[in-house]
């Protein structure tokens, strides 16, 4: 059974490892940050609200093991930090991944629109 909860210190090395291996931007893995999914003690997926100088927060770094892909953790993730971060809150990801995360709420934005960072 999956169990979301919020990262500890000892979570820090699976979290780079599942965000390496996903190939995503693997700057500002800071672990207060993060929110893992675990299955019978092993770390499956990662996301976290990555603040940002200027004030905004971003939503990042999600990813999930190969093994575990297409079964909704990354969804219940998702949900689990939209349910605990107040707005505004960005995303950037490929063009291949935005329609993942518009059922979720978020759309593209012009650039005028983005924050500074």
């Amino acid at each position: 059974m999956i169990q979301i909860r919020p990262a500890c210190a000892e979570d820090q090395a699976a979290i780079r490892a599942i965000v390496r291996a996903a190939r995503i931007n693997p700057l500002g893995l800071d672990w207060p940050h993060f929110v893992v999914a675990e299955d019978d003690g092993l770390i499956v997926a990662t996301g976290q609200i990555k603040p940002h100088g200027d004030g905004s927060r971003e939503l990042a770094s999600i990813a999930t093991i190969p093994a575990r892909q297409k079964q909704g953790i990354a969804s219940a993730i998702i949900r689990h930090l939209l349910a605990t971060a107040a707005p505004p809150l960005y995303l950037m990801c490929a063009a291949h991944n935005e329609t993942f995360y518009v059922p979720h709420g978020f759309r593209r934005i012009d650039p005028d629109e983005m924050p500074p960072y």
